[in-house]
């Protein structure tokens, strides 16, 4: 059975470097924009298998420009590099909180493995 977790803040940064997503069990995350950047939902970042997932460089400074409601289920993030496609349901919010540290390392270790950095080119 999986348990259904509401979120009862979300809150964009000043800075616009951070979301910050509080949820009705008490549980809350401050998720920087570049990581919620890279393990965007979306079918350009996760393809449509895991095979064909995407390992997204040089976001290190993306801004969230927009946080938008869809539905009662989730919330369409832009970033200021123009990506709006993911739609962040609240348990994949939830997972992402939750498990930050494993999934961050996860994308810094594939970043190392294909030669690629977080600083966007110039």
């Amino acid at each position: 059975m999986t348990i259904e977790r509401w979120p009862t803040e979300l809150r964009l940064a000043k800075d616009r470097r951070s979301l910050r997503v509080v949820f009705d069990d008490g549980t809350a995350f401050d998720l920087p924009a570049e990581y919620l950047r890279v393990t965007s939902p979306s079918a350009e970042v996760q393809g449509h298998s895991p095979a064909e997932r995407k390992t997204v460089p040089g976001k290190k400074d993306v801004e969230i420009i927009g946080v938008e409601p869809v539905g009662n289920y989730a919330v369409k993030l832009v970033f200021d590099d123009l990506h709006d496609s993911g739609i962040y349901g609240w348990g994949y919010l939830y997972e992402l909180g939750a498990q930050y540290e494993e999934k961050w390392q996860a994308y810094l270790d594939e970043l190392a493995a294909r030669g690629l950095s977080r600083e966007r080119l110039r």
